[in-house]
């Protein structure tokens, strides 16, 4: 298909990269549309392992071309970091990458901002990863923010940045922090304009063009639906919409551009920091999910909260983001537990619901209602068949297809780009 998203349909880090870096093979350009560098998406390619925090992952792929749209909060530190990265490894972006000149930029004291919301909220913290993501769509969001076109001349941003600060100041004093230096902050910032230039287009402008041209085009989301700030376990979100509506706002597209929507979803369910997990185990099968599933952020390092797969959560955004297909990754981790399980509605002071209630503590106080499965013992890394899985595994697909109310279309039996169980024609019909 011409446009395609590739998105995440849990609480992010399903395995997006992978795909997207498996997909990107096919396609002419691949766009981030959403979020900044508070992503992780990891791409193993042999015995090279890749991990992109702001770049899309077509990177790693040869010829392609990948555009920062102007949803992205661009951190111009992380970006030249990641550029100058892949170039060690071989891999020349020249030519090869645009960023948005109406991104807006995350500064450096926006990562302080981060840090002082989050003391300030005590108890209630909510796990960010303190990369300036959030001060920065708030800057945005109430035009007190400074785009990529700004930092291409600094006398454009020299009045603006010290009103900025001197509001972010206040909050500082308030969590008992140091105070913002504007001076050194405009001298960390001066060159950022210089190193970006090759690099900065008007995005939209090439997208239409690409569009209009029938090239491919694979739209890649970061985190995901559960973490979306509307339709996610608010407040403990993103600040972006991290589905497929998010690709119009994010890159100038007109909605009907959209093609095709593939949902990617973990064969379990994890989460990192704070927030709501109805179906979180923390006894030896949780255990055992996060060492198999080598189950760590990317981005910031933490452990992940592991659990039995959320059919709530994931039906709701098939539902809600018109998945046509799905990719069901890491479904190999589940190898060597007796009994799986499956919630298939929650349970709320006695009532069954079949979707995630809109207060946080109602969503904690939900009690999963589980279907269980047998397991299997088998090691799933050289499966390259449906039928080549356990008929136990097969079992278990079949019932989360069934539950998603879409097909799976592609099957990840390990992290290698070639440990992928392909199902053009869908799930074969159970013999």
């Amino acid at each position: 298909m011409p446009v395609t998203c590739v998105f995440g349909m849990q609480w992010g880090d399903e395995g997006k990269g992978r795909i997207v870096d498996l997909l990107a093979a096919e396609s002419d350009l691949v766009v981030r549309y959403q979020g900044g560098a508070n992503a992780g998406h990891t791409v193993v390619v042999g015995e090279e392992r890749y991990v992109l925090h702001l770049l899309p992952s077509g990177a790693i792929q040869p010829g392609t071309t990948n555009v920062i749209g102007n949803g992205v909060v661009v951190d111009p530190e992380v970006l030249f970091h990641e550029v100058d990265s892949l170039a060690a490894r071989g891999i020349d972006l020249s030519g090869r990458l645009f960023v948005s000149d109406r991104a807006h930029v995350v500064m450096p004291h926006h990562k302080r901002m981060d840090e002082a919301l989050e003391k300030l909220r005590g108890d209630d913290a909510l796990g960010t990863t303190s990369r300036g993501i959030g001060p920065t769509y708030g800057d945005k969001v109430r035009r007190a923010g400074l785009r990529v076109a700004d930092l291409l001349e600094p006398s454009r941003y020299e009045d603006v940045l010290p009103k900025s600060i001197e509001a972010w100041n206040a909050i500082l004093a308030r969590a008992e922090m140091a105070p913002i230096d504007v001076g050194a902050v405009m001298d960390e910032t001066r060159g950022w304009g210089e190193r970006l230039r090759p690099f900065v287009a008007d995005t939209v402008a090439v997208l239409l063009d690409a569009w209009r041209g029938g090239k491919r085009i694979l739209m890649e989301g970061a985190q995901g639906v559960g973490l979306d700030v509307d339709h996610g376990t608010y407040p403990y979100v993103t600040s972006s919409t991290t589905g497929p509506a998010g690709i119009p706002a994010g890159t100038g597209l007109p909605p009907r551009a959209l093609d095709r929507i593939l949902g990617i979803v973990k064969a379990y369910t994890t989460r990192v920091g704070a927030g709501p997990f109805p179906t979180r185990d923390t006894g030896p099968s949780g255990q055992r999910m996060g060492e198999q599933g080598h189950e760590f952020g990317a981005t910031t390092g933490r452990p992940r909260d592991c659990g039995w797969f959320d059919g709530v959560l994931a039906k709701r955004a098939a539902a809600t983001q018109g998945v046509d297909a799905v990719a069901l990754m890491k479904l190999d981790v589940l190898s060597g537990l007796e009994e799986l399980k499956v919630c298939t509605t929650y349970e709320l002071d006695g009532t069954r619901i079949d979707a995630p209630p809109a207060w946080t503590g109602d969503l904690e106080a939900c009690v999963p209602v589980y279907e269980t499965f047998p397991g299997w013992e088998e090691d799933l890394g050289g499966a390259r068949q449906f039928h080549d899985l356990p008929a136990t595994a097969q079992t278990y697909v079949r019932a989360l297809q069934d539950l998603l109310g879409c097909p799976i279309e592609m099957i990840s039996v390990g992290a290698e780009r070639e440990r992928f169980i392909p199902l053009d024609e869908g799930i074969p019909v159970s013999v």
